[in-house]
């Protein structure tokens, strides 16, 4: 078992989501992307905001969704990510340390507002988001060397691919994960969102290839990645790139690659599919919770899908059911 302080550390936008029920002609009027991610301005945010149905608001972000399912699951979590001086940033910041997350990373005094989610879920569950990162985009390097001793105690740096637009983050991430390994210490990233890998391709691969212990994706992701169409062949190719792989495929359930051991793991039953936001986010909290406590990969894929059952069977991103007794149930055993 890890005998660090933190069992995961994660960077990420600090955001404010807002869930709303839509159909297809609303995301078509509005010119918004089905099942993908769509960074926006303040001024959209404010006008797409006024002219969505009642919804859910609650405190997310990709990473901090992962440290909240692990705060569930009663593992040890800290979280490193940027909020604004303001009403939202202090929601946020009082939503994630009331769940059991350490968190200080001092609120930006001027620049943009608190980031925050705009999500539109259609009746198939897929989940349309519009983005404003306004200031969680503004994590810097000092951020993260703030918080240096934290990530020494943590036994899995876990870092957001949504984060990755500005040069500032990406000298983080690498400054994150150079603390980690010489530490001794493991970094994990998730490539989060199929536009990230479009967006970014070149300096995530050669993050993935340089600086990164285990990698998080699903299928369109890790294909895109490596620029092809056939999954066996990504699988092969992530293989030879990082220590361990963990690749989710809907329903299929979740492949987890290390080196040239493959194992599979089937997807958890779920009476009803009602919102696939946040499914990602909490296979990565269980997951990487297993990885950190020493469980075998099929252990903690188990983990992963179990956590994202239980999210994809409610709105929002944050488990409504303790996490940590769905666990004991499916007959795991965390030290």
């Amino acid at each position: 078992m890890s005998q660090s302080r933190y069992d995961v550390l994660a960077v990420g936008n600090a955001i404010v989501d807002a869930l709303s029920p839509a159909t297809d002609a609303f995301l078509e009027s509005q010119g918004i992307p089905k099942g993908a991610m769509n960074l926006i301005d303040e001024e959209r945010a404010t006008s797409l905001y006024a002219v969505m149905e009642p919804g859910k608001e609650a405190s997310g972000g990709s990473a901090a969704n992962t440290v909240a399912g692990i705060a569930s699951m009663g593992g040890k979590a800290a979280y490193i990510g940027k909020v604004a001086d303001d009403q939202l940033g202090e929601i946020f910041t009082h939503d994630i340390r009331a769940i059991g997350v350490d968190f200080d990373t001092p609120p930006l005094k001027d620049g943009p507002a608190t980031a925050r989610c705009l999500i539109n879920v259609t009746p198939d569950a897929q989940r349309s988001m519009s983005t404003f990162l306004g200031a969680a985009a503004l994590v810097t390097e000092e951020d993260v060397a703030a918080d240096a001793d934290k990530l020494r105690a943590s036994s899995i740096i876990y870092l957001e691919g949504y984060l990755f637009d500005r040069e500032e983050a990406k000298r983080g991430y690498v400054r994150a994960a150079e603390l980690a390994a010489a530490a001794g210490k493991r970094t994990a990233l998730t490539l989060s969102d199929l536009f990230c890998v479009d967006r970014h391709r070149a300096a995530f691969r050669h993050l993935v290839a340089n600086h990164i212990d285990i990698l998080l994706a699903n299928e369109a992701e890790i294909t895109a990645l490596y620029e092809t169409e056939d999954f066996d062949e990504a699988v092969r190719l992530v293989g030879q790139d990082v220590e361990v792989a963990a690749i989710t495929r809907s329903e299929k359930g979740a492949v987890i690659v290390r080196g040239d051991e493959v194992v599979t793991v089937a997807a958890a039953p779920v009476d009803e599919l009602v919102d696939t936001t946040g499914a990602g986010d909490l296979f990565a909290a269980g997951f990487l919770l297993g990885l950190a406590r020493d469980l075998s990969l099929e252990e903690a894929g188990k983990m992963g899908v179990i956590c994202a059952a239980e999210i994809i069977s409610h709105f929002g991103a944050r488990p409504e059911t303790a996490l940590k007794s769905l666990i004991e149930e499916g007959g795991i055993g965390l030290a």
